[in-house]
């Protein structure tokens, strides 16, 4: 006889309520994943820097080095799926799973046919429109102002009034859009890596554990955006580091959120 659940929709995952201190536990969590798998960690840090490194030089040689301000402070919200291969790692070492290299990137290959591809184009998307609101703003504010190289630019924003509104605009239309993306991917992703879930609802469990949560989540927000901004100077070599270990803490975080 067949079971008249098959077929039925997963039911929506259970979130609890986290404080600072589970906060603090899961990055202590995820140094301890890191140290215990550095080359792990190494490798998809560095894959993450290398990428803005190359985005960075071909800006640059588009001529268009004003964009990487703007780039540097949106290139954070792209980090949660960068990370899909350190969420397995913590979850194979949870396990007492075997780490090898080709098991680890067949799971993270094989993102590309489940819901998790649909959350890598929603995150793609709201990067892109960050860029489109800068370059808006740009031609908006500062359209008779000419700035051919970087520090033209810092110059320009930083030192006249029309910079000044630009800086303010661009930030509070940025915190905006990052908080949207934060609140609906930091759950979302590790959640999706693990469950056979729409990505639908896995946005909602995120948004929902945001909500149950809205102190400690914040807070885990802008310290996870602080850490990875001041790790791209010099160059995103700082992200060798962070990245892996913000990764880790961020599967750890999932487990303390969501209910088994």
């Amino acid at each position: 006889m067949a079971n008249p659940n098959d077929g039925a929709k997963p039911a929506m995952p259970e979130v609890v309520a986290i404080t600072g201190a589970d906060i603090r536990a899961a990055i202590m969590q995820g140094l301890n994943d890191f140290a215990r798998a550095p080359l792990f960690g190494l490798f998809f840090g560095g894959v993450f820097a290398l990428g803005g490194m190359v985005i960075v030089l071909g800006l640059t040689i588009w001529r268009v080095p004003w964009m990487i301000y703007p780039f540097a402070i949106g290139f954070p919200l792209i980090g949660p799926f960068a990370a899909v291969g350190l969420y397995e790692v913590s979850r194979r070492l949870e396990q007492g799973q075997p780490l090898d290299w080709k098991a680890v990137l067949a799971v993270v290959w094989h993102q590309r046919t489940r819901e998790l591809s649909w959350m890598a184009f929603v995150m793609l998307f709201v990067f892109w429109i960050w860029m489109y609101q800068i370059r808006l703003l740009v031609a908006l504010v500062l359209g008779r102002m000419s700035f051919a190289t970087l520090e033209r630019f810092l110059d320009v924003v930083f030192t006249t009034p029309q910079g000044w509104t630009f800086l303010a605009v661009g930030h509070v239309v940025g915190a905006i859009l990052a908080m949207v993306l934060f609140s609906i991917t930091v759950i979302s992703i590790p959640l999706l890596l693990e469950r056979e879930i729409d990505f639908v609802t896995a946005m909602i469990t995120s948004v929902k554990s945001v909500l149950a949560s809205p102190v400690a989540m914040i807070g885990w927000g802008v310290t996870v955006t602080a850490l990875v901004l001041l790790s791209c100077v010099p160059f995103f070599l700082g992200l060798f580091v962070t990245l892996p270990v913000l990764g880790h803490a961020t599967w750890h975080l999932y487990r303390r959120t969501v209910v088994a």
